[in-house]
């Protein structure tokens, strides 16, 4: 396997890290995956020149998996950011060619199937008790918007009052996430009882912000506290323990993997439930097979899991 050899050195590495996150943002990718790239990179440009080869990857293998003990996500997701960052680096002519993917192949795949684990998966009466254990309207609300939708957490964070329609029991989400193919969601009765509450509520302490979860000190809420207020309650129900693997953790992600999951369950056809997840259309069959809104609302009030929250 060949090493990445720079053809071009009029540009030093600050420059070029600096121009890939410009062309990240002509790209239309989310500023939460660009300061993702942007952290990722700085730590291995601390250690490595851009002319890095197989040898300087075993290296930072090493040293995240082993010295600084990441899990296996995350040392994925670094991986993908250097990937990203050389497929640019190609793009530019500044390398030959982009290595990063043979490596995680060759390396990170094999190192992935060895720790294999997976998502914790709760049944539907678990659901509604983590749901009914938060008294506080704003964060039942969340739970629920995740739940029903499958949204992931960045598009729950990024939701505007201005996003929902009520009448409708529709969301529109916000096109800057490239991963999503699908920008149309929808909520049952259930979910549109307490979104309905939580907008009252803000109506009549007269939220200005535009945001339609807020956080503590009054701005948009976080990841930080998305993360911390679900596993808190989790925790509290005994479906999260923080010391514990994957499988014993309920992160906000698992709404995700609750959702596909009970869809499938219900017998909900699996190309309805990629178009409800907004999953991205890899194959030419994929783009060409349409699904009418009409359909897709009628499936998912015909599949989406009842669950009897308290009102």
């Amino acid at each position: 396997m060949p090493d990445l050899l720079v053809l071009e050195t009029t540009k030093n590495e600050i420059d070029l890290l600096d121009s890939f996150l410009c062309d990240c943002a002509v790209r239309n990718f989310s500023p939460r995956t660009i300061a993702s790239y942007k952290s990722h990179l700085n730590y291995f440009l601390q250690f490595y020149p851009v002319s890095a080869s197989t040898n300087d990857l075993k290296d930072f293998l090493v040293l995240l998996r082993d010295e600084r003990g990441l899990s296996v996500s995350t040392v994925e997701n670094y991986f993908c950011s250097l990937s990203t960052f050389y497929e640019f680096l190609v793009w530019e002519r500044v390398v030959k060619e982009n290595i990063i993917p043979s490596f995680r192949k060759r390396y990170i795949r094999y190192y992935k199937e060895q720790r294999h684990e997976e998502r914790q998966l709760i049944n539907l009466e678990q659901m509604k008790w983590l749901i009914d254990s938060a008294v506080d309207l704003q964060i039942k609300t969340m739970f629920l918007v995740f739940a029903k939708t499958g949204i992931r957490r960045q598009e729950l964070i990024d939701l505007d009052r201005s996003d929902v329609y009520p009448k409708k029991n529709m969301i529109i989400l916000k096109n800057h996430h490239f991963k999503r193919s699908n920008r149309t969601i929808f909520y049952d009765e259930e979910c549109s009882f307490f979104m309905n509450h939580w907008i009252k509520w803000r109506y009549n302490h007269n939220i200005n912000n535009p945001a339609l979860f807020i956080g503590p000190q009054g701005g948009r809420i976080c990841r930080d506290r998305v993360y911390t207020v679900t596993t808190e309650h989790a925790e509290k129900l005994g479906f999260h323990d923080p010391a514990g693997k994957l499988e014993e953790k309920f992160t906000p992600h698992c709404f995700r993997h609750f959702f596909t999951t009970w869809l499938r369950r219900a017998g909900c056809p699996r190309e309805y439930v990629q178009e409800l997840r907004g999953d991205s259309r890899k194959e030419a069959i994929d783009i060409y097979h349409h699904i009418t809104h009409d359909e897709l609302r009628e499936a998912y009030m015909k599949y989406v899991p009842k669950l009897g929250i308290k009102m």
